[in-house]
């Protein structure tokens, strides 16, 4: 009997000493270790990414920005001028206004940029924005309307109006939603309508759009931005609508573009919502699914709608992506990768990096699971290692497999949305746990 006792002893021992081992680490010290990382955080904003784009970018000739540069930053021409980096930059003046970090300096930097949106990329007669102009704005290179750039727009302009306060831009903000209602919300199966005319009607069933796809199809890609932009309108207007919006698009986002049997997303539907997974559409983009968590996160957030019954889906979404995606060597995130298959693209993009680490964080917030933290810290020293550029000034595009720095600095598709947004939310995260 005795020595039943001391079995048992021993292995209530044993068992406790597991769980000391499993459980989460202290997250009052987990939160200590993570202030070191603020000063970093702020410093590669300010002296690394913002610094680049108010010295190099403002058109203060033309208006807008000029976002053509090379890999170390060298000027490549006056460029093209499209609406997804345009009012990117938008956005990333106004948040930084928003945020404290010098209001008159940005307001004025992202008013160069509202006005060019407004007067020169704005269709004056259909209304919407065009996809493409030249350094002037005086030439239409692109015309047509795809829901990606506008959602692009929304989102700059509804970040504005928090950041000035200005009642027209606001005015604007609410006469472009409702443009967006009336021409491309699908009223039968959620969702908007991608891809149309300047004058708003369907292109040919055939046309390859401005995001590489037929006019019928929705895209995950494309949604996403719409339900950051719709996040943003919401928290400016505090439209009933915009809300009911905002719900519809968490509900695609957390159920139509997800592919249960994997716990990851794909991209491309019919207009039903049915998955299109033929050829190289049968892909996971790392970098998206993360980014998706963290928009929903947020998207909750200002919807007044509890996270914790998304929990697993977040949960589940990120176990597949480090499953399959992650580099457990030297941190961050490779890009894409076939169904239940080791990552096939194995470059390092710079806005996968700067999402994830906005993502782990707002996972440990909500799970004070020390796992993210580790991913955390993991990508963000990939991230200071190789993607940031100290000499040239921003972030290398491509990080190749054997760590050679690739692409542009600046151009059509990059500008200082992705690492300057992931800078400010990560500081700021790190504020509000350190509280």
């Amino acid at each position: 009997m005795f020595h039943n006792k001391r079995n048992t002893v021993i292995s209530s021992i044993c068992v406790f000493g597991a769980l000391l081992f499993l459980a989460p680490a202290n997250p009052a010290e987990d939160n200590s270790s993570l202030r070191a990382y603020l000063p970093k955080l702020e410093r590669i904003l300010k002296e690394n990414i913002v610094s680049f784009w108010v010295s190099k970018s403002l058109d203060k000739k033309n208006g807008g920005y000029t976002i053509n540069f090379g890999p170390k930053g060298d000027p490549k021409g006056p460029g093209t001028k499209m609406i997804v980096t345009q009012a990117r930059q938008v956005w990333l003046f106004s948040r930084l206004a928003h945020e404290g970090y010098g209001s008159k300096v940005y307001l004025d930097a992202a008013d160069l940029g509202y006005r060019f949106l407004i007067d020169k990329m704005w269709d004056q007669k259909h209304g919407g924005f065009y996809w493409e102009v030249d350094a002037t704005g005086t030439q239409k290179l692109k015309p047509k309307k795809h829901l990606y750039g506008q959602s692009f727009a929304l989102y700059a302009i509804s970040e504005y109006y928090l950041a000035s306060g200005k009642k027209d831009v606001l005015d604007f903000a609410l006469k472009f939603f409702n443009l967006l209602e009336s021409r491309s919300h699908d009223k039968t199966y959620g969702g908007y309508a991608e891809f149309f005319n300047e004058d708003w009607t369907t292109p040919p069933a055939d046309e390859i759009s401005y995001m590489g796809s037929t006019p019928g199809l929705k895209l995950m890609n494309t949604h996403l931005h719409l339900l950051e932009a719709m996040t943003t309108f919401y928290r400016a207007s505090k439209l009933p609508l915009a809300r009911e919006r905002l719900i519809e698009l968490i509900n695609i986002e957390t159920s139509a573009v997800v592919r249960k049997e994997l716990a990851a997303c794909t991209d491309k539907y019919d207009r039903d919502w049915k998955p299109r997974l033929e050829g190289n559409y049968s892909t996971v983009s790392y970098g998206h699914d993360i980014e998706n968590v963290w928009l929903l996160i947020d998207a909750c957030d200002a919807a007044g709608i509890s996270n914790y019954p998304f929990l697993d889906l977040y949960r589940s979404l990120w176990a597949y992506s480090l499953k399959y995606g992650y580099d457990d060597d030297k941190g961050g995130f490779f890009y894409t990768g076939r169904f239940n298959q080791l990552a096939n693209n194995r470059n390092k993009e710079w806005w996968v990096e700067a999402e994830a680490i906005v993502s782990s964080l707002q996972m440990y917030r909500l799970t004070k699971d020390p796992k993210y933290l580790s991913i955390f810290e993991q990508t963000y020293n990939f991230i200071e290692k190789y993607q940031v550029d100290w000499e040239s000034g921003e972030w290398h595009a491509t990080i190749s497999p054997d760590g050679r720095p690739q692409g542009d600095k600046a151009q059509p598709w990059k500008a200082g949305y992705h690492n300057g947004r992931s800078m400010i939310e990560c500081a700021r995260l790190i504020k509000s746990l350190a509280q």
